[in-house]
């Protein structure tokens, strides 16, 4: 529990529109930081916060749970969301731009580069003909692809709506990537739209993932650990 004045400097640093380095744990399924409601996953303790500040720029802050208080670790005013801005989950659909409100679990991810030193997360390093399926009609629906195993239409023009992603044309943002479990399989719901990352920033807007600077990117991977079952929350 925070004492008055601790309690009483959270309050005023939220207010000036600065985050907290700590955080009391006052709930088992839910906790606010950085004014983001996160829902915790039964043995939560890492978790990324998004928090919409104008337009499509939001603030992103790495946290952990240190003995019984959540410590922000990193964090940065240089995050992106969707040109399309945000919309609930359960509302989303595919090619608006559009980022998905809520908590999402982080359970693998990929990169153009080598995984950094002391990743523990699941990592791919992309190669030649990786993709990311978005063809509504493959049974690999929102997974990670090479066009050689076939079961998805990879030669459809990027215009097609059911065009999948070729990992290899984002070589600014793809450097590393943490994928955000939004509508993956096996529930995912065709045409909600698939490819949710934590990525780098490219030039503006993201097409409805989260990005930040490559090295905020770097040091959260070097982070993330699976048996801390990270989770990432998004909010406005």
């Amino acid at each position: 529990m925070l004492t008055r004045t601790a309690g009483l400097a959270a309050a005023v640093a939220l207010v000036a529109g600065a985050v907290p380095t700590a955080v009391a744990a006052t709930s088992t399924d839910t906790v606010r930081l950085d004014g983001v409601t996160v829902r915790l996953r039964a043995g939560t303790s890492q978790v990324v916060t998004v928090n919409r500040t104008r337009s499509y720029r939001a603030r992103v802050v790495f946290w952990v749970k240190r003995d019984g208080r959540w410590v922000a670790k990193r964090r940065t005013n240089d995050g992106r969301i969707g040109y399309g801005g945000l919309v609930k989950a359960s509302k989303r659909k595919q090619s608006t731009g559009t980022t998905p409100l809520g908590t999402f679990t982080m359970t693998e991810a990929f990169g153009l580069r080598a995984k950094p030193k002391g990743t523990r997360l699941p990592y791919r390093k992309v190669r030649r003909g990786d993709y990311w399926v978005q063809d509504n009609r493959s049974a690999h629906y929102n997974t990670l692809r090479n066009k050689s195993a076939g079961g998805f239409r990879w030669w459809l023009p990027a215009s097609h709506r059911n065009a999948s992603e070729r990992l290899r044309d984002y070589r600014t943002q793809y450097v590393w990537s943490v994928v955000i479990d939004f509508n993956r399989p096996p529930g995912a719901v065709r045409y909600r739209g698939s490819g949710i990352f934590l990525h780098a920033n490219g030039k503006g807007a993201t097409a409805g993932c989260v990005s930040a600077p490559a090295s905020f990117v770097r040091y959260v991977l070097r982070r993330l650990k699976s048996q801390r079952k990270p989770v990432i929350s998004i909010a406005k």
